[in-house]
């Protein structure tokens, strides 16, 4: 285990000390550019697309297709998971407070990058079997004719396969089994995480059997619930300590470009490890540039690829910029982060300065369905991506597989599944990135055609 925790270390440290944070920014900058800033001039028309379309019960539709709704409904339910309330965390222990402010800048021009995925989709999704689908392995097709384009589309299938539907979805079991763990600790009451791997299992199987319907009516309601919760359970934690708010934003911005005068020489963390921390982690939260919310953006029975773009960006706003910061704030206000917990502890450790053992359990509820609603939309996202390699047949394997990894990934060290989720993001970035480059083209037609109307 030590060999392998040591080899896939090495393989982070190559993808994400540099090759990563300049292809994922570099592509979020060079979007903002050529979409002259659409995530701020096309921000309130994203906002009243999303809300507009507000639902918890939405219409059903034929061929696997989704209300607009339900579609961002679903990238929500993937973003918003363990990355938000764990990962946050672990960014804040391993790169400091600084790497939250590089989290921030990545979503901002991430939220351009996504708006490019999401039109894509829309602009490729195609009917497969009698049934509306889409991706990233579509538009790379198009990207990259002949032999190239079929390698890195299958390239991309195979990383998102691993890296959601099998490592991601050991992150989010992982994450919730240490809550609980916590939440029943904090009573004396010991459990086995693989306890809580297996009915959190049997419940998701439940879920996958049920298909595109049953996934997009869970998620529609899940999601706006959850999230109300979370903000409103934050937000009172952090108006308790609200007289630190001032020195919590500054240790972010001090940090960002020198972590040792907030955390002292001896912490050894260098703005290298904020910028990778902070991109790393801001990645596996909004995901923009992965390639993973675009199979969801393809599903929508969108007026046209341009708005669902629109729609989307709103998704990383919500995600990074409400969501995530709620829980960044609520540790550096209550002074959390000197307790030396790691991942989800640490969020538990700033509710429980707030709560008592209160805040333990409502961590552990929120991350429940947090992580619980990721699951269902990274197998849902891996799903499509087994099918385009073998089929339709491959479904029920791939299910069932997924099913098996939430209950190992619930007992695994937590160090190891998020180095391999980060490993198998990473490789994702790159075929998808580089056909999101060669079609930026498209992408600013389809943005000009349609910005007017």
């Amino acid at each position: 285990m030590d060999v392998i925790t040591n080899l896939v270390a090495k393989g982070n440290s190559f993808l994400w000390s540099f090759l990563l944070i300049v292809l994922l920014c570099g592509t979020g900058i060079y979007y903002t550019i050529r979409l002259r800033f659409i995530q701020v001039r096309k921000f309130g028309e994203g906002w009243k697309l999303v809300f507009g379309h507000l639902s918890l019960n939405g219409e059903k539709h034929e061929k696997g297709e989704m209300t607009p709704f339900q579609s961002i409904a679903t990238a929500i339910a993937a973003q918003v998971g363990t990355g938000n309330l764990a990962g946050a965390a672990t960014a804040l222990l391993g790169g400091g407070p600084g790497a939250i402010f590089w989290m921030w800048v990545s979503a901002f021009f991430g939220m351009s990058t996504i708006y490019a995925e999401a039109t894509l989709a829309q602009n490729f999704k195609t009917e497969v079997n009698g049934e509306v689908t889409g991706g990233p392995v579509y538009y790379i097709k198009a990207a990259f004719k002949g032999t190239l384009g079929k390698v890195l589309a299958g390239l991309f299938a195979i990383f998102i396969v691993l890296a959601l539907g099998f490592m991601g979805n050991m992150v989010q079991a992982n994450s919730i089994g240490a809550a609980f763990t916590e939440a029943f600790g904090a009573f004396n009451i010991t459990i086995s995480p693989v306890v809580i791997g297996v009915i959190v299992a049997a419940v998701a199987a439940f879920v996958f059997l049920g298909g595109t319907q049953r996934l997009a009516s869970v998620v529609e309601k899940v999601v706006p619930i959850m999230a109300g919760v979370y903000i409103v359970g934050s937000l009172i934690l952090i108006i308790m300590n609200i007289a630190n708010l001032p020195a919590a934003i500054k240790m972010i911005f001090v940090g960002a470009f020198d972590p040792q005068a907030v955390l002292g020489a001896g912490a050894g963390i260098a703005v290298k490890e904020a910028i990778r921390f902070g991109v790393a982690r801001g990645l596996f939260s909004n995901e923009a540039g992965m390639g993973s919310t675009p199979h969801a953006h393809a599903r929508a029975t969108a007026e046209n690829p341009h708005k669902q773009g629109l729609c989307a960006m709103i998704s990383v706003f919500i995600d990074t910029f409400v969501i995530l910061n709620l829980t960044v704030f609520s540790v550096l206000t209550t002074g959390a982060l000197e307790s030396g917990k790691n991942g989800t502890a640490l969020t538990q450790a700033a509710f429980m300065r707030g709560f008592g053992t209160f805040g333990i359990v409502f961590v552990a509820v929120c991350l429940l369905f947090f992580a619980f609603s990721t699951i269902l939309g990274w197998h849902f996202f891996g799903l499509i991506n087994a099918k385009y390699l073998f089929g339709d047949g491959a479904a029920k394997i791939y299910s069932l597989l997924v099913v098996v990894c939430i209950i190992i990934g619930s007992a695994l060290k937590l160090e190891l599944v998020w180095d391999l989720a980060d490993f198998f993001n990473g490789l994702m970035v790159i075929p998808n990135a580089m056909a999101l480059l060669a079609l930026s083209g498209l992408v600013v037609k389809i943005c000009n055609k349609y910005s007017d109307k």
